[in-house]
């Protein structure tokens, strides 16, 4: 029985054991195009998964290959989504869903910047998002490391308003991923190279474990910073659950109960 870190604290002793072999085939099974009817509660605008894109419609560990438009790619290391899915909107555009899966994790992925070795007395995680947005240059990541996050923020700053309520880097802590994982599906959205020139619009959501409260102030805080910006959303594995056994199939029934016996959301 997986224990949950609290909102307070953030700590917890109990974690899961890893997934057994079978759970690539069990998420195949929900990701099948025949049962995606039961997406409708999670993505309102989902009508059709697009089966002729990405490794017929869907690709864990998602990154914009060959493209790596953030810059950070290396051999262990780079910003990726757990599950892209692609998908016609009901309006008929081309679309791009990527997910973000959390379970007994206490936090999202920080920023390493600040702690680097390699940081020079000029990089200076205190300055404001106004003042980053300006000049990145005092960013470790963006001078010596040369990734492309505040390039495409620098081309997005509407998608942040609410920035002036944090001292310093908004980007520290546990706001670090979500940003990531936001400037991925924004870089796609406005890439006019193939294979993702054809896509419309990209989106954002992160899956948690419904007991699993020490995400709520990151979570609420990057809500915040975007204004609430529907191309970013939130649901539990408990929604996803009910979102599959609403639809009546068999298999996905069976996949269900496999995956509450496995992490009991």
């Amino acid at each position: 029985m997986p224990s949950f870190p609290s909102a307070s604290t953030g700590t917890s002793t109990t974690w899961l054991a890893p997934r057994p072999p079978t759970s690539t085939c069990s998420c195949r099974c929900w990701l099948t195009p025949t049962r995606t009817r039961s997406w409708g509660a999670l993505k309102p605008d989902f009508a059709r998964l697009a089966t002729s894109e990405l490794d017929r419609g869907y690709r864990l560990e998602f990154w914009d290959q060959p493209h790596g438009n953030l810059g950070d790619r290396g051999k262990t290391s780079g910003t990726d989504a757990d599950i892209a899915i692609a998908y016609f909107s009901k309006k008929g555009d081309l679309s791009l869903w990527l997910i973000e899966h959390k379970l007994t994790e206490p936090e999202f992925t920080t920023c390493h910047a600040a702690t680097s070795r390699g940081r020079k007395p000029h990089h200076d995680c205190t300055l404001s998002f106004p003042e980053l947005v300006n000049d990145p240059t005092p960013c470790y990541y963006h001078d010596a490391r040369n990734f492309k996050y505040w390039d495409i923020t620098r081309r997005n700053p509407a998608f942040f308003p609410n920035h002036a309520g944090f001292d310093g880097c908004p980007f520290r802590g546990g706001l670090n991923q979500l940003w990531r994982n936001q400037l991925l599906a924004l870089s796609v959205e406005q890439d006019d190279e193939r294979p993702y020139d054809r896509y419309k619009h990209a989106s954002l959501s992160v899956v948690r474990h419904p007991r699993n409260r020490a995400l709520d102030n990151s979570l609420n805080a990057y809500r915040d910073l975007i204004g609430d910006n529907p191309n970013f959303s939130t649901f539990t594995s408990a929604d996803l659950l009910r979102s599959a056994e609403s639809v009546g199939d068999a298999a996905l029934r069976d996949w269900a109960d496999w995956y509450r016996h496995l992490y009991n959301p």
